[in-house]
C-alpha cells in the first residue's frame, strides 16, 4: 500500500509516519485485503491537532475518516478508532464485494460546478437571474447497487452521493436525512 503522509504547517517527523503506516496498514488489512494507497495528514489549530485519512480500496470504494486530539498521536488513534468502526459495519459486504464483485466499480465522469453563493453576484439574461459560475471541475460518478451506495457515502463520510444505479444505469442519489435514515432519489419516469 502507498501512504502519503503529510502536515499543513507541522513537521511530521518519521517516528509519527511509522507509527501511522504500521497501525493504519493493520487496521485496512483486517478489513480488506487490496488497499491501494493511504492519504493521512496532519494540521494545527490553536491548540489541536486533526488527523484526515483517505483510503482508496482496489475495488474503487473510498473510506475517509477524521480525529481531533490534543495530542498529535491521539488525533490520529481518533482517527483510525473511527475508521475502523466504519470498516466494521461493512465488514461481510466488503469482503463479499471482492468474491461477488471481481471488477473495480465503475466510474463515468461529469461535471462539477461551484456557484456564486449571493444572488446579487448573479447574472440577469432577459429569463430572470443566472448564478454566476465560479469554478468548474470534473467529478466521478460510480455506477453501483443501492447498497453499495449507501455504504460508499457512509464510508467517505459524505451527507449525500450522485451514483449511476448499476439495475438501469439512471443517475440516483442517496443521503443522510435530518430524522438520521437514508433517503434514496430514484428520478425515472413511471409511464
Amino acid at each position: 500500500m502507498r501512504y502519503t503522509i503529510s502536515g499543513k504547517h507541522i513537521d511530521v517527523g518519521d517516528a509519527l509516519s511509522t507509527h501511522v503506516k504500521s497501525e493504519l496498514g493493520e487496521t485496512i488489512e483486517k478489513y480488506s485485503q487490496r488497499p491501494t494507497d493511504a492519504t493521512v495528514t496532519f494540521s494545527k489549530d490553536a491548540h489541536q491537532f486533526t488527523c484526515d485519512s483517505v483510503v482508496h480500496l482496489s475495488t474503487g470504494l473510498t473510506v475517509q475518516a477524521r480525529g481531533a486530539a490534543t495530542d498529535i498521536y491521539a488525533a490520529f488513534e481518533a482517527c483510525r478508532e473511527k475508521m475502523d468502526k466504519q470498516l466494521r459495519r461493512y465488514k461481510r459486504r466488503l469482503k463479499d464485494h471482492h468474491t461477488g464483485n471481481p471488477q473495480p466499480v465503475v466510474f463515468g465522469e461529469a461535471g462539477s460546478y461551484v456557484l456564486a453563493a449571493d444572488e446579487d453576484e448573479w447574472e440577469s439574461d432577459g429569463n430572470g437571474l443566472q448564478p454566476i459560475i465560479i469554478a468548474e471541475m470534473e467529478s466521478r460518478v460510480p455506477t453501483l447497487s443501492v447498497g453499495d451506495a449507501v455504504m460508499q457515502m457512509e464510508l467517505s463520510g459524505t451527507p449525500l452521493l450522485v451514483f449511476r444505479n448499476e439495475k438501469h444505469g439512471g443517475v440516483n442519489v442517496v443521503h443522510r436525512r435530518e430524522d438520521g435514515n437514508v433517503g434514496w432519489i430514484d428520478p425515472r419516469g413511471n409511464g
